[in-house]
């Protein structure tokens, strides 16, 4: 069973998924800086925080490193 997830979680996994199909890399974090219109330190806070709950897999210092580990059928469409 997956961990829950906030709504705002979900639009970070979301991002995560369809920036990296349109672009074959996953964002960096000043990406998804842009996108939600948020400090670096929050986007830092969220990504740690998704791989913390086992929703993203990432390779610590490694830029661009994000996967998320959820099927589509459970990933919320980006708003």
């Amino acid at each position: 069973m997956r961990v829950p997830f906030t709504p705002k979680q979900g639009q970070y996994l979301a991002f995560i998924h369809y920036y990296t199909k349109l672009n074959g890399q996953p964002p960096a974090e000043v990406d998804m800086q842009r996108y939600f219109q948020v400090s670096a330190p929050t986007v830092h806070q969220m990504v740690v925080k998704l791989a913390e709950l086992g929703l993203i897999e990432r390779i610590p210092g490694a830029p661009r490193s994000a996967r998320v580990l959820l099927n589509l059928s459970e990933m919320p469409h980006l708003e």
